[in-house]
């Protein structure tokens, strides 16, 4: 009997000290150290306000960091910065326009995605129709930059007519400097466009061997005048042809290289202008140097929506789907309270709306 009831209590205490010690265990969603957090700005993600953040990443890992108490500073880095700090452990977390690819997930871990969409296409918006898209064509950059090559290609061919014809050919090139380079102007522009009026001719051997050059470049250059107006012309239009990825090969693209979208065009065998940011892409897009940028669709529609509302437009038409998350370095134990704190917040009530805050109706 008292065999039996020292085995009782030394079973007890054997338990006791097994749940002491497993209290006594430090959680792994308590780190005792300040966490540094690395970011890279990407609105509408990470937005830099001053010295401060904001943004959806920012705010979904605030809210993840209080509940479970974690202190934790920011520090900034760009995006290849970012993610060799996250492989070599130097940050906790890495917060940005992070998409969880085949080739990061080898380097790294990632966080449950917070939100998912692709690489998207921006082109500008439709001209209107009918006399309204004549008028808009003709005052384009595009437009206005091939008539002013012509006109001081003409203007140059003029001048040498004038050089050559104002001492022996008064009666056509004489007068003040300027009647003289006038007169020069409207003969080479009569004379490139075959209408030869007759009134202004040259006379001596040297005009008139400007003349026979000038006509045989004329016939080349009149071609490719026609072909480039006629492209400006119709710049913006090639949007509604682009349905697909295959149509790409047909239009000028922007994209920045090293990122996810100039790898994706790399990939495809796409050609394609190099940018440094996304604004540079958009601005050369706005003034018609490029006819189309593709880069990640919420960058896309953030930044036009912030600087370029009613000039451009993103496509319906995703390339490649992303999904964009937490970079944690591999195998970090903050992965899965982070998970529980962010499916929370994923799938509550409000979580449209907070989309809606940062991305708008799309």
């Amino acid at each position: 009997m008292i065999e039996r009831y020292l085995h009782t209590i030394l079973l007890f205490l054997a338990w006791m000290l097994l749940a002491v010690g497993a209290s006594a265990e430090p959680a792994p969603t308590a780190p005792g150290r300040a966490l540094i957090v690395g970011v890279k700005v990407a609105p509408p993600y990470v937005i830099q306000d001053g010295d401060r953040y904001r943004g959806l990443a920012i705010d979904l890992w605030e809210e993840v960091a209080a509940d479970h108490g974690w202190r934790y500073s920011y520090k900034p880095y760009d995006l290849e910065g970012l993610l060799d700090a996250v492989q070599s452990e130097q940050v906790d977390v890495g917060l940005g326009a992070i998409t969880a690819t085949a080739e990061r997930e080898r380097r790294m871990d990632f966080a449950h995605p917070i939100t998912s969409s692709g690489l998207g296409v921006a082109v500008r918006n439709q001209e209107g129709s009918g006399w309204l898209a004549v008028a808009q064509a003709l005052v384009s950059p595009a437009f206005l930059k091939v008539i002013g090559a012509l006109c001081l290609l003409l203007l140059t061919v003029g001048f040498l007519a004038w050089l050559l014809e104002r001492k022996r050919n008064t009666e056509h090139f004489g007068g003040t400097r300027t009647e003289g380079i006038f007169a020069g102007f409207w003969w080479a522009m009569v004379t490139m466009t075959t209408v030869g009026y007759g009134d202004v001719t040259p006379r001596t051997i040297p005009g008139r061997l400007l003349g026979m050059v000038w006509m045989l470049m004329a016939l080349m250059l009149v071609s490719f005048f026609t072909a480039s107006i006629t492209s400006a012309l119709t710049v913006g239009k090639l949007s509604d042809s682009i349905r697909g990825a295959d149509d790409l090969g047909r239009v000028r693209i922007a994209s920045i290289e090293g990122s996810t979208s100039g790898m994706w065009l790399e990939r495809n065998e796409n050609d394609y202008t190099r940018v440094d940011s996304l604004d540079q892409g958009l601005k050369q897009l706005a003034s018609g140097d490029v006819d189309a940028v593709v880069y990640d669709a919420p960058l896309l529609r953030w930044q036009i929506n912030q600087d370029y509302h009613g000039r451009l437009r993103v496509l319906p038409l995703q390339l490649e789907r992303q999904d964009y998350a937490f970079a944690l370095p591999d195998q970090s134990p903050l992965r899965e309270p982070i998970d529980t704190s962010l499916l929370q917040r994923i799938n509550a009530a409000d979580w449209d709306r907070r989309l809606k805050k940062y991305f708008g109706a799309n």
